[in-house]
Formats: C-alpha cells, sequence, structure tokens
C-alpha cells in the first residue's frame, strides 16, 4: 500500500460521485492526510440497493482525520454543481484538486440502448466532467497545488471497445477527451490534469448491481484506485499532465510489490477479470503478485470438434434443486462457429430443463459465442465476465442472471 506523507493536508479536493466505491475510497485516503473533502454527489437519502450518502461518507471522512462538506450535487445541474463550488470556497477558501469520479453505465448495443440512458451516461460522464472542471478552473488557477483527476480509461481505438458498447464507450472516452484537451490548454497553468483506470474489474456496489454479488471473487478493492489517485495527487503539477494512468503500473513505479493485498480474495489475485479498454489478448491478463509483477496466463483450450452437444448433456446431468433455486433463469445460446446451432438452458422452472432450439418459455440472457470459445466458458476456463468484458461474449436481457451461471460452470469444470 501507499503510506500517507500528509502532503494533501489542508489541501481541498472536490470529488464527484464521493458517497461511495472509489470516490469514497479516495477521499478516505486523503482524508488521512487531513485533507478537506467536498462530497459531491446526489445520494442525500439511503437507497435501497447501494449503500452510504454523502452525509455517512463525510462521517468517515472526519473520523479518518479530515474535514467535510457534503453537498448535493448532480453533475447535470449547472446551478448545483456552481453552489456546490461556491460553498466550497466559502468553508476552505478554494479548490486544489478536482476528481471527476461520477459516472454512469449501461453496456447495451446500440438497438438496446433507449435515448434516455444515452442521453444520462454523455451527460453524467462527458458532459458532467467537463461542466465540473470548467466551473473550478479558476480557482484550480490560483492554487500552488492544482489538479484535476478524471477516473477515465486510454483513448484506445480498437473497434473491439466499440463493437459491443458503442453508446458507453463514447461517453467514457469523452472524459478521457477532457484530459487530452485540457492539458494542452492549461499547461502554462500549472494545473495536472489526468486520468486514473483500473487494470482489473474493481468491486464496488455499482459493479455488484451489473455483474452480481460474484464478481467479488475477480475483482480488486476500491483502495487501489485510492493508493494510485493518491500517488498521482501527490506529485508536482508541473512535472505530470496529459497522462493516462493505470493504478498498478502507477503503484509498481512508487515502489508497490505486494499486489495480492488489493485482490478482494487473495487466493484468486493471479484469476482477475480485465477491466474495459486496456488491450489484453482475450485470456492474458497481467497480474502483479506478492513477488512483483509476473504475466499469468490462462492457455487457450481448443474446443474439441463435435462437443457442444455433449457438453449439454453433461450440463443437464448436472441440474438440481439446488442450481435451479440459485439460478432462476431461462438462458438462451446462439452458438456461432464450426458447431453453429442454438440451445437453451431453463434453470427456472420445475426440475429444469436444457436443449437444443429455443427455449420453451421467453429467455431471460440470450448469450451469443462462438463455438470456440463456448467449450472454454462452460469449462471454467474463461469466466462469463471475462468473455462478456473483453468483447468475446455478447448478452442480450439480464446482464445479473447471465452472470450466474457461474456456479453451473464450476461444478460442470470437474466433470470435463
Amino acid at each position: 500500500m501507499i503510506v500517507n506523507t500528509g502532503k494533501l493536508a489542508g489541501r481541498t479536493l472536490f470529488i464527484t460521485g464521493a458517497s461511495r466505491g472509489i470516490g469514497k475510497a479516495i477521499a478516505l485516503k486523503a482524508a488521512q492526510d487531513g485533507a478537506n473533502i467536498v462530497v459531491a454527489a446526489k445520494t442525500a437519502q439511503a437507497h435501497p440497493k447501494l449503500p452510504g450518502t454523502i452525509y455517512t461518507a463525510a462521517a468517515e471522512i472526519e473520523a479518518a482525520g479530515g474535514k467535510a462538506l457534503p453537498c448535493i450535487v448532480d453533475v447535470r445541474d449547472e446551478d448545483a454543481v456552481r453552489a456546490a463550488i461556491k460553498s466550497a470556497v466559502d468553508k476552505f477558501g478554494g479548490i486544489d484538486i478536482v476528481v471527476n469520479n461520477a459516472s454512469a453505465i449501461s453496456l447495451t448495443p446500440t438497438e438496446q440502448t433507449d435515448m434516455k440512458r444515452y442521453d444520462l451516461m454523455h451527460n453524467i460522464n462527458t458532459r458532467g466532467t467537463f461542466l465540473v472542471s470548467k466551473e473550478c478552473i479558476p480557482y484550480l488557477k490560483k492554487s500552488n497545488h492544482a489538479h484535476i483527476l478524471n477516473i477515465s480509461p486510454p483513448l484506445n481505438m480498437n473497434p473491439l471497445w466499440f463493437g459491443n458498447h458503442v453508446a458507453y464507450t463514447m461517453a467514457k472516452y469523452g472524459m478521457s477527451m477532457c484530459v487530452l484537451g485540457m492539458a494542452r490548454e492549461f499547461k502554462g497553468d500549472n494545473i495536472a490534469i489526468n486520468a486514473l483506470w483500473p487494470r482489473t474489474a474493481i468491486y464496488t456496489a455499482a459493479m455488484e448491481m451489473l455483474t452480481g454479488k460474484e464478481s467479488d471473487q475477480f475483482s480488486r478493492k476500491p483502495e487501489i484506485m485510492s493508493d494510485a489517485a493518491y500517488a498521482i495527487l501527490c506529485k508536482e503539477p508541473r512535472n505530470c499532465s496529459g497522462n493516462f494512468y493505470i493504478d498498478d503500473e502507477i503503484l509498481k513505479a512508487e515502489g508497490v510489490t505486494d499486489f495480492k493485498q488489493y485482490a478482494c480474495v487473495p487466493e484468486n489475485a493471479d484469476k482477475l477479470m480485465a477491466d474495459f479498454f486496456l488491450d489484453v489478448e482475450p485470456e492474458k491478463l497481467i497480474e502483479f503478485a506478492a513477488e512483483g509483477s509476473h504475466a499469468a496466463s490462462l492457455k487457450k483450450s481448443a474446443e474439441p470438434a463435435g462437443k457442444i452437444e455433449g457438453l449439454f448433456k453433461k450440463i443437464e446431468s448436472l441440474l438440481s434443486d439446488e442450481i435451479i433455486s440459485k439460478t432462476r433463469a431461462v438462458y438462451e445460446f446462439n452458438v456461432k462457429g464450426d458447431e453453429a446451432g442454438i440451445w437453451f438452458a431453463d434453470l427456472k422452472n420445475g426440475a429444469g430443463k436444457v436443449g437444443k432450439g429455443k427455449p420453451p418459455v421467453d429467455a431471460d440472457a440470450t448469450l451469443t459465442m462462438d463455438s470456440k470459445h463456448f467449450f472454454d466458458m462452460f469449462s471454467g476456463k474463461l469466466k462469463p465476465a471475462s468473455a462478456f468484458m473483453t468483447g468475446k461474449l455478447k448478452i442480450k436481457g439480464d446482464l445479473q442472471k447471465a452472470m450466474k451461471l457461474e456456479k453451473l460452470m464450476g461444478g460442470l469444470k470437474a466433470k470435463l
């Protein structure tokens, strides 16, 4: 971990989306230095599915040694943003650091993306980042330690990252384009403007809602992002601007060697899901373990010809009351390639059923995948979340229910 140095003592950080997750983790790390934190987020009352409010976050910040100003802010609302900035300046005398963390996600293809969801992502991610940065820049120019840090990915033009969810990609890349443009625009104003992105999936309430509770098994904790953000925000602004940092790369450069500590499940530290927008081979993910960095390659397993039908027979043999009760979903599998065909698994009704063709009832989720990867996924060599995040697997329908297949695959692995 990165040890606090006190370099952010007395500095004022304006952090969007700081009521939970990565934003709150960054706030708590800075608070340990005695920083002032503006908790700029929408959640004033507890959400039934998402823990934390601006007030509970503020209490944690003050308990950690910082000073907090909770502000109800929807980053789409210009008046609310300006009011929060004014309150911050009135209370703390200025703003030194902005962390644009608030974000919205919808991993839907073009035809399944309604314009309300499209507008939400673009108005929060791109427009919100631009607005908050724009309104804070006059105060950042007065600071002797000015930073803007956007939680956004490197600008990667690989079509893979556009083909499955172009609307979301554009919205996140908008945040990154703010880094690219503003770093050049304000080069002479001694404001460091950078981006930070995780190597792997980070387990937050949003990730749990997206991929289910099981995703913690193959994710890192938000603390890896807060440690990386702290390392960046402590740097001299004139020496670091216009960078697209990756969390474990910046920490390795700072001398961190034990990355196992950041895994939610330490024994799975070499089986983590890659995050979006970073080019890794589908079954390869750069891992960092206790001894330092090493490359962990999951070997490609060639699908034995003619085995897809046998695979589904094995799936049927695994059906049990426990699997049905825990899954409660109907799946349609659209298999492409050498063994193309449509299959289904009803893990919701009666004793369950597996067969060829369309399911007898409407599917909760339709999974489309090439047969050469399908066998690997169902034999446990390729996790569905990793397959989805690297573009191998396309999902239409209920994403959470699709990710519940993990348990079935675990049972199947032992029989193959």
